[in-house]
């Protein structure tokens, strides 16, 4: 009854269709300028990709840091590393481009050694106080050196954070408007005027600046997003129009698919503006993953329209036949992709629900403009040529359809030994699977600013902020001589670790304060005795803008404290141990009665965003296997069809798992998405494969091995079309700079390949050694929804 009713309503479409061709036209013409007008709205990310929801306990953490010390990734480093440096000429240069640098409104602060500070005593006012470290522009190399050899013997307080003493390189830090570092501006800053200026300090000394930071890696990889959506379209419209006009040897019927298509594209940058998404790394991703989609539905469309007109040459029924006979199938196929991708919804990471919103909303949308624009821009012109149909009769496609009939037939015990062991082995290699915490590991590893990332790591010992805040729950605690020791102490212990960076505190600032109370000597950089501290803290109090220094260490009421450290890109087991032996150590200095201690800042949040993100699209990937089964169970209500089908789609995803352990390929945000995406996609094939073996057994009288080849030999052909049009479709992706768009791209193209073998050779195995439990009407009952109506055939699909 269902069946029937649902023929009925497709019946009932196709006529509406065809009976409103301009309407539908100009409908879509509307909705598309109304969507294109949404594109000014789009907006390209400017912060750093928070995967934690905001109530979790280390984001709320992290944005209680923010608000009491401030904006942590506002800085940007510049250093050379280069002999020549240190002649006048170039020293002054460098010198200028600094104050140059100072002069712009979004720049807050430059410490360089053009305004570099030394804390000196005043033995007549007995205050402290900054003079200049260097009075007058050094005109020989001798003044030069003079100068340089006193920052590194005398001023250890400056020691990694302006230079490296055994390199011998300096470096100068900008440090942006906290107001700008997460907006436009900053992007605008940062790829014009900054950029302009490090060229022509270049360009007028020769020498290469090295330039990394936060801010300056967050822009130029937003930067390399933007440039490579155009690349990844245009490959991704290039392939599979080659692929498509490969198969149909048609201008006509490609120039129509690559019209939808592009269409569809619209559409998604449309809704990311109507919505007001940021376009991130995976939103990113969306146009040409609508164009990698839509294709398959534009075959099924078209090679149904070409196979009726060559049977009967009635192009209105024709038409007709196209909507009414395959338009339940593709969408029932669009729907299961569209599931897929949705199940990111239910994550509580904003990054994957926006992805997973319009990724979803525009497989839908795709599907719509396919069924709609088809048929009808096809009623408008005239019949296919009989060279157009040619395609149909290929014998090479033949020829692929009957090698997979004969494994079938003659090789079902080499096919199960052969999926046993793929199982197994593919098990071993889930259990060698690694998870990527680093934010900079999928980053193009070509570019300059990720080989400057490499050289800051070198030098000074990593670029990524790791935050240490120590509450003392006292008003003015953090001045007590006691707390200072226990900060130094947790120094000394960051200090021993060889991926982080020497920590910076208030700690450094009081050692600072005792060195220039014994006049600049270098071996009383150190804390002071108790006796000292009292005279020490005297002289602070009386000194002017000893507040200015303090306000960067602590907070003000003089109760909370944030000592600095950058670490390294390391692994992320290594940056667990690193984190428990941090852990370990505060629990041992700061007991918990006394003080409130916790770890912040990207580097932390990062990783512990990666592993909630994991634990989260785990969930939804199970969401996504449980609404495909119970989509199952609705088309053929029977509990073993529904284990059938899922075992061939179920078999890529764990050998892909596999694959990924022994390659060295860690879960990491970009791809754990492979497994969801693949699984939504690969699906389709079942779908396709069981309806038409549905409707053989009821043509054949209930006999499977009959149904079961003829199921093959008839739907075998679209299988293969789309397949390899999916597979060179996600292929572009690997053209990508970004590692982790590279490996979803390999990743996904390798899962569909196998998900078709495994659905033309295993699906088709089990049903036929599998045949006496299943070949009853009880167990195989006319379906809820009848996809693929009865007198339709595979060959009509795709053959």
């Amino acid at each position: 009854m269902a069946a029937k009713l649902t023929q009925g309503f497709w019946a009932k479409m196709a006529r509406l269709i065809l009976r409103n061709r301009v309407l539908i036209l100009l409908l879509i013409a509307a909705i598309t300028v109304f969507l294109a007008l949404q594109w000014d709205k789009m907006r390209f990310s400017n912060s750093q990709a928070n995967l934690l929801p905001d109530d979790h306990p280390v984001n709320v953490e992290y944005q209680a840091f923010l608000k009491k010390f401030g904006e942590e990734g506002n800085t940007i480093v510049l250093a050379v590393k280069d002999s020549n440096f240190y002649s006048p000429d170039n020293f002054n240069r460098w010198n200028k481009l600094s104050k140059q640098l100072a002069a712009f409104p979004e720049v807050e602060l430059v410490l360089s050694t053009d305004n570099l500070q030394e804390l000196v005593r005043d033995s007549t006012t007995n205050e402290f106080k900054l003079v200049p470290l260097l009075t007058s522009k050094p005109t020989t190399r001798d003044q030069v050196n003079t100068g340089v050899d006193h920052l590194f013997d005398d001023l250890p307080f400056y020691d990694n954070l302006i230079y490296n003493k055994k390199d011998r390189v300096i470096r100068t830090v900008v440090y942006l408007d906290e107001d700008i570092v997460n907006t436009s501006v900053r992007k605008d800053f940062i790829l014009e005027d900054f950029s302009n200026l490090i060229s022509d300090f270049q360009a007028d000394t020769g020498l290469q600046v090295h330039v990394s930071g936060m801010p300056y890696i967050r822009t130029l990889n937003s930067q390399n997003i933007i440039d490579e959506i155009g690349k990844f379209i245009l490959a991704a419209l290039g392939v599979t129009s080659l692929i498509f006009f490969f198969f149909f040897r048609s201008f006509r019927a490609t120039l129509i698919s690559m019209f939808i298509v592009i269409i569809g594209v619209m559409w998604a940058f449309g809704i990311l503006g109507l919505l007001q998404y940021e376009i991130t790394v995976l939103t990113a991703l969306i146009p040409p993953l609508i164009i990698v989609i839509g294709i398959p539905n534009c075959i099924f469309l078209i090679n149904k329209y070409q196979q009726e007109v060559k049977k009967h040459g009635n192009q209105a029924l024709s038409l007709q036949r196209v909507i009414s006979k395959v338009g339940n199938a593709t969408l029932m196929t669009n729907m299961t992709t569209a599931c897929g991708f949705a199940t990111f919804i239910i994550t509580d990471s904003k990054l994957l629900k926006e992805f997973g919103i319009v990724a979803s909303i525009n497989i839908i949308g795709i599907f719509i403009l396919s069924l709609l624009i088809i048929p009808i821009v096809y009623s408008f012109m005239a019949l296919p040529k009989t060279k157009h149909l040619k395609h149909l009769n290929k014998r090479w496609i033949d020829t692929f359809v009957n090698r997979m009939e004969h494994i079938v037939r003659n090789k079902r015990i080499t096919v199960y030994i052969t999926a046993i062991s793929l199982l197994v082995v593919s098990i071993i290699g889930m259990y060698q699977i690694n998870i990527s915490g680093s934010p900079i590991e999928d980053m193009p590893k070509n570019a300059q600013f990720f080989k400057d990332i490499r050289f800051f790591e070198k030098e000074f010992d990593g670029i990524m902020p790791v935050e240490i805040v120590v509450d003392t729950e006292h008003p003015k605690g953090v001045l007590k001589l006691s707390n200072l020791k226990k900060m130094d102490a947790f120094g000394q212990i960051i200090d021993d670790v060889p991926e982080l960076s020497k920590p910076i505190s208030v700690v450094n600032l009081v050692k600072y304060s005792k060195q220039a109370f014994y006049n600049g000597i270098p071996k009383y950089y150190q804390l002071p005795t108790s006796q000292e501290f009292n005279f020490i803290m005297d002289v602070a109090r009386k000194s002017k803008g000893n507040g200015d220094l303090m306000k960067n260490f602590v907070d003000s009421t003089g109760q909370t404290a944030r000592i600095t450290t950058y670490m390294k890109d390391v692994k992320t087991d290594r940056m667990e141990q690193i984190q428990e032996r941090l852990q370990e150590n505060i629990d041992k200095i700061f007991p918990a009665d006394r003080y409130n201690v916790y770890m912040t800042g990207s580097a932390f949040i990062f990783l512990k965003g990666t592993k909630y993100l994991v634990k989260n699209l785990i969930m939804s990937l199970a969401l996504a296997i449980g609404l495909i089964a119970l989509f199952m169970v609705y088309l053929f209500r029977s509990f073993r069809m529904v284990v059938i089908s899922l075992i061939p789609n179920l078999l890529p995803l764990v050998i892909t798992a596999g694959v990924m352990g022994f390659a060295g390929v860690p879960i990491k945000p970009s791809t754990i998405l492979v497994f969801s995406i693949a699984f939504g996609i690969s699906v389709d094939d079942t779908i396709h494969f069981l309806a038409k073996y549905r409707q053989e057994l009821i043509a054949n009288k209930w006999r499977i091995q009959k149904s079961v080849y003829a199921a093959l030999r008839e739907t075998g052909v679209s299988m293969f079309y789309t397949s390899i049009v999916l597979f060179f479709g996600f292929s572009v992706f690997t053209i990508s700079s970004f590692g982790g768009t590279v490996a979803l791209g390999a990743l996904v193209s390798a899962t569909l390949l196998c998900a078709m073998l495994s659905n033309l050779i295993l699906l088709p195995s089990l049903l036929l050694s599998l045949e006496r439990s299943i070949a009853n009407k009880e167990v195989l009952k006319e379906p809820q929804i009848d996809i693929l109506p009865q007198e339709e055939s595979g060959a009509e699909l795709g053959e």
